[in-house]
């Protein structure tokens, strides 16, 4: 069959069709379901089903996978029941071999082999943890001369040197000493906060008796969460370029533990977002342990706040609380509607005028145009200084005005839909006018979701609230660091080592 073109398309209307004879009718007919099956086939290829790589698939349909609640889940499955019992022995226990497989739960399976040293750590260094009072009475201690630790752990450290990186291993000791009252006080290593997961065998608890130090597992975090490494492969990098062997499951450790550190120093960020003139707030498509969810930004000129929830109205609340008096900069997502200081998006809107430019139908290409022109014009003419860029945009927006409102009355159903997306949300669409400190686009809280989005399509997303919760918060600091011209790394550090010994972060600086 022979491609139909936009052109040929825009040629066949009623008119033409009923010029036709009815022979030629029913050959154009079938052209047309042709070339109708042609793009639904199109339309309905997933990884599955084509070489299609698997974060093109629809977020969407994603989201629908392993629920099987509905009547028609039940259908299918007792389809599938009915299938299986025809097939024979041999079938039957390939399919539940295939069955436990996928069930299977990720991460090391029970019975694996573990992951041990290869060969004893080399401390450059022994580092002595004396007791100063008594526990019980509060007088001084000192530990005797030749006394023996009671316990010690060996920690891997990185620093910076004049030509690069290294790491180096140092050996901490703890010593016991005996009061005048009698009572012994042990030196300890620090602890801090501690995270549960519903199900774990064992929570994750800040705390400086750990194999890692704090600027190691920074550095670990920078690899995962700003480089988008995997935890192999962050393995595999700190083995061959920095001699050191750390197992996936204490690299995965260190990451999730980095971003718990960080827990309170967001909530300090959101406080710091409602004071804030002007917030640009966006959202996009996020999956944990396999569920359709959705990754929210609210960013300001020097916050930004990460947040994976789902897309209702009352997310909103975890970002912008009712104390937020400034302005909202954002996309036509009803759930900001209710927000009355808000600036719409104008790049969606011009977004959507070029898809009309680009339609088959020819009214709706001129429409598009001319919304094309005076959206493009409205920015153009306030990015002018003083009032005579102001002045240009009283006709432009007389001008828009009137193409929403012919446009609002046409048949053709995406120009009817944008005159009256426009004209609903009239107030936000020109709020910038009035208000030239507000930018006309929502081009910052999408530039800052564009490197979670990538990592997305590489990683899936995340598997618990805790591992979505981590990532957002060293999204939220790594982000605010770089608007505050600061070291996200070395204040990370500095958080993690604070957060093992029990003891709140500082404020970002700037």
């Amino acid at each position: 069959m022979d491609h139909l073109t936009k052109d040929d398309l825009a040629q066949i209307d009623r008119t033409y069709l009923q010029s036709l004879e009815k022979e030629t009718v029913i050959d154009v007919a079938c052209k047309l379901r042709d070339f109708s099956i042609a793009m639904v086939e199109r339309v309905e290829q997933n990884s599955s089903n084509s070489s299609k790589p698997p974060s093109s698939d629809s977020p969407y349909d994603k989201g629908n996978k392993g629920k099987s609640d509905s009547k028609d889940d039940d259908a299918k499955s007792s389809s599938a029941e009915d299938k299986e019992n025809k097939t024979t022995e041999n079938g039957a226990l390939a399919e539940n071999s295939q069955s436990d497989d996928s069930n299977r739960s990720a991460g090391r399976q029970p019975g694996s082999q573990g992951f041990w040293r290869s060969e004893t750590p080399v401390p450059e260094s022994t580092i002595p943890h004396y007791p100063s009072v008594c526990v019980i009475c509060g007088k001084g201690l000192d530990v005797p001369e030749g006394s023996r630790p009671y316990m010690g752990y060996y920690v891997y450290e990185l620093e910076k040197t004049a030509s690069g990186i290294r790491i180096f291993c140092t050996l901490h000791h703890y010593y016991a000493a005996v009061c005048d009252c009698g009572h012994e006080t042990k030196a300890q290593p620090g602890e801090g906060y501690i995270s549960n997961v519903e199900g774990r065998k064992k929570d994750l608890k800040l705390t400086e008796y750990t194999m890692v130090g704090p600027m190691l597992a920074t550095f670990i975090a920078a690899l995962s969460v700003r480089f988008r490494m995997s935890r192999v492969k962050i393995k595999e990098f700190l083995s061959y370029w920095l001699s050191t062997e750390l197992s996936v499951g204490t690299i995965d450790k260190c990451i999730r533990e980095a971003g718990v550190a960080c827990y309170p120093v967001v909530e300090e960020l959101v406080e710091e977002l409602q004071e804030q003139k002007i917030v640009n707030l966006d959202e996009t498509p996020w999956y944990e342990n396999g569920c359709f969810k959705w990754l929210w930004v609210a960013i300001s000129t020097t916050v930004a706040v990460f947040y994976v929830g789902t897309r209702k109205k009352e997310e909103m609340l975890k970002l912008i609380t009712t104390a937020f008096t400034g302005w909202l900069v954002t996309d036509g997502y009803l759930a900001y509607r209710s927000y009355e200081k808000r600036q719409r998006c104008l790049a969606h809107l011009i977004r959507k005028a070029v898809a009309l430019t680009g339609a088959v139908d020819e009214k709706a290409q001129k429409m598009g145009d001319w919304f094309l022109r005076e959206l493009r014009g409205l920015i153009k003419a306030m990015a002018e200084d003083g009032e005579g860029g102001r002045r240009k945009c009283n006709p432009i927006l007389a001008r828009l005005k009137r193409a929403c409102n012919l446009g609002s009355e046409e048949k053709y159903f995406k120009l009817r839909a944008l005159a009256k997306e426009i004209l609903n949300d009239w107030d936000a669409v020109v709020a910038f006018v009035k208000n030239p400190e507000l930018p006309p686009t929502n081009n910052d809280a999408e530039r800052a979701l564009r490197h979670a989005v990538i990592s997305r399509r590489i990683s899936f997303g995340t598997r618990t609230t805790e591992g979505s919760r981590a990532y957002t918060a060293l999204l939220s600091v790594i982000e605010t660091c770089r608007l505050r011209n600061q070291d996200p790394w070395q204040y990370i550090a500095q958080t993690i080592a604070l957060g093992r010994k029990g003891v709140a972060p500082s404020i970002i600086p700037g």
